[in-house]
């Protein structure tokens, strides 16, 4: 069995929790990332079995660049909330970002920080953190969207934030990267139980009144997690833009736009 610890890794909860701002700071960015670090304390304490043989937390080995994104970009009067289901291998689970694609991470977002390993790494999934070259196509077209929709980062923070449901990463034996509806029942339960705690928080302390999943699982974990714990929120959804997916192969952009234009969004984010 494997649990979600990182024994030996400097970036421990203590040392972690060191590097937030003091808890007397109220504000959304540290009440969002302290939201984190208990997540984070309670996901070491599960454990999981095959397929899982590898599970990896960038909220602990890529804790700088994810902490320099949530206090650069996670602001008072945000309305939307985007919600990713978990990081991607070549996208958050590199850069500690969500959707994480690594030239829009440096390039477009700005993010800088060391990036660490966690402790076990599949031979054939290195983390190799803001240096990595491969591009994640999710992440890529979910920023670039927003690029070209915005112009410059503040343009999209100001009204909106993107959070990713759950921090960890799965992989088989052989590397292949498992998403949480394919993990046991009993599992995958244990875990989201947790997450959707921690999303409840993150949305109290953020004061969003949407969150927008982006893929149908997302979307209906976050309305049921928050409907369950009686959170008066909004919950809408968009197409994931994976390239597993078809229907996002044939023109994403197009179908996210039509979207956010009936949400209400979309004319909040045009640069025009």
């Amino acid at each position: 069995m494997l649990d979600g610890s990182t024994p030996g890794n400097e970036t421990g909860l203590a040392v972690l929790q060191d590097r937030v701002s003091d808890p007397a700071d109220k504000t959304p960015s540290s009440r969002f990332l302290q939201a984190e670090l208990e997540l984070n304390a309670h996901l070491r304490g599960l454990t999981f079995g095959e397929p899982v043989r590898y599970v990896y937390n960038p909220l602990e080995y890529a804790w700088e660049p994810h902490r320099c994104y949530v206090e650069k970009y996670c602001q008072p009067g945000q309305r939307f909330l985007f919600l990713g289901m978990n990081p991607g291998p070549f996208g958050m689970a590199q850069t500690g970002v969500p959707f994480g694609e690594v030239k829009s991470v440096v390039n477009w977002l700005k993010i800088t920080g060391e990036v660490g390993h966690p402790a076990d790494e599949h031979p054939k999934r290195r983390i190799l953190g803001l240096g990595c070259t491969q591009s994640e196509v999710s992440g890529a077209r979910f920023w670039g969207f927003f690029r070209k929709l915005c112009g410059e980062p503040e343009q999209f923070f100001r009204h909106c934030f993107v959070h990713n449901l759950c921090p960890l990463i799965f992989m088989n034996a052989s590397g292949k990267n498992l998403t949480p509806p394919e993990l046991p029942a009993d599992q995958r339960e244990a875990l989201l139980s947790l997450c959707d705690a921690a999303l409840c928080e993150a949305v109290e302390a953020l004061n969003v009144s949407m969150v927008i999943g982006v893929g149908r699982v997302a979307e209906q974990r976050a309305r049921r997690a928050l409907s369950a714990a009686g959170v008066n929120v909004q919950v809408e959804g968009i197409m994931h833009p994976s390239p597993r997916n078809p229907l996002a192969n044939k023109g994403w952009e197009n179908v996210a736009k039509a979207k956010l234009a009936d949400l209400g969004v979309l004319s909040l984010l045009s640069n025009s």
